[in-house]
């Protein structure tokens, strides 16, 4: 009896097998991914990770990358179910913690803020906060580039009375290259690129990175909701594990990653080299602090979640106390 059941399970084993499936594809746990916006070089990780199998040897089948509207729409999506783990400005999500929106973040890509002020060179040169008095300002009126020109002002003394603020949205060329604003606000590793793309390449802008005048905070990064950490640790602990070693094959395979995230994004085929600038921009400035020398890509600390809660406090853009243990977890970093 013994080995006629040896038997039949041997042989439903290679019938499992024949089909294509193994144990760990039919155990695989499916999850979405909610990014802040439009496909950027640092969504990299979530295509180079599908098509490299890290999240498929990690179990994690990514069912769908969906572009997004905005950090703070992200964090509500993440937070109310809609999607399992999501992509977007961290110290937004500090300010939606604020509002009782219950997300978690699980890594730093971006060690610093890539956030800062655009100018066109040939016509303006940006080298301290005083030269954007006066000035026309082109902004999103909310998310993330908001929160931090708000935070970048009060940390150098000027209000938003000292400038005259026109509302814009992505793409930012139509405003800037036509000269409807003297200025935008937006990301080293996104709107940068695309916009030197159109204006002439390197050296094309003037550029005042938030981080040199004040601006101490990390950038963007992944999080997740409270109930995945309580309910699913073990699936959040397995899909950071595959973002990180997707992590380490895009800073160290910047041309392959945007080649395969060009492939992955319909209608992106054009756009590899813009996707190779962004990456290049994140490894170069933001991807690496002597944190990450220690501990790995995306690794995060309490001491700088801090100072980056600090930051928003004594700049008026947090309203209500937090702590760090409020707005980040390592131990699914550490778990490693």
């Amino acid at each position: 009896m013994l080995r006629r059941s040896l038997i039949k399970a041997a042989t439903f084993a290679a019938f499992v097998g024949a089909l294509g499936f193994s144990n760990a594809s039919l155990a695989a746990d499916t999850v979405n991914v909610q990014l802040d916006w439009v496909v950027r070089g640092n969504h990299a990780m979530f295509f180079v990770g599908k098509e490299k199998g890290f999240f498929a040897k990690n179990d994690i089948d990514v069912a769908e990358v969906r572009k997004g509207s905005g950090s703070p729409d992200a964090m509500r999506f993440v937070g109310n179910g809609n999607a399992e783990f999501g992509f977007g400005d961290l110290p937004t999500l500090a300010v939606a913690r604020s509002q009782n929106v219950p997300v978690v973040a699980l890594a730093a890509v971006n060690q610093q803020s890539p956030l800062g002020i655009i100018s066109l060179a040939k016509t303006l040169k940006l080298t301290k906060p005083s030269d954007l008095k006066g000035l026309t300002i082109g902004i999103h009126p909310a998310g993330s580039t908001y929160i931090f020109f708000r935070g970048f002002l009060a940390a150098n003394g000027m209000s938003e009375k000292d400038m005259t603020l026109n509302s814009v949205s992505p793409p930012y060329e139509s405003y800037l290259l036509l000269g409807r604003v003297q200025t935008v606000v937006g990301y080293l590793d996104a709107e940068v690129p695309e916009l030197e793309a159109k204006a002439g390449g390197p050296g094309s802008l003037s550029i005042m990175l938030g981080a040199d005048h004040g601006w101490k905070a990390y950038g963007s990064g992944l999080f997740t909701s409270e109930a995945m950490i309580k309910d699913k640790p073990d699936v959040v602990r397995r899909f950071v594990k595959a973002y990180r070693e997707a992590f380490d094959y895009v800073a160290a395979h910047p041309e392959e990653a945007a080649e395969i995230t060009a492939k992955a994004v319909p209608g992106y085929t054009e756009k590899k080299d813009v996707l190779l600038a962004q990456l290049k921009a994140d490894i170069a400035s933001t991807f690496n602090s002597p944190a990450t020398k220690e501990h790995g890509l995306g690794w995060m600390t309490k001491a700088q979640w801090e100072e980056t809660l600090k930051t928003l406090t004594d700049q008026g853009v947090l309203k209500t106390a937090l702590s760090a243990d409020d707005v980040f977890t390592d131990k699914f970093l550490a778990a490693e």
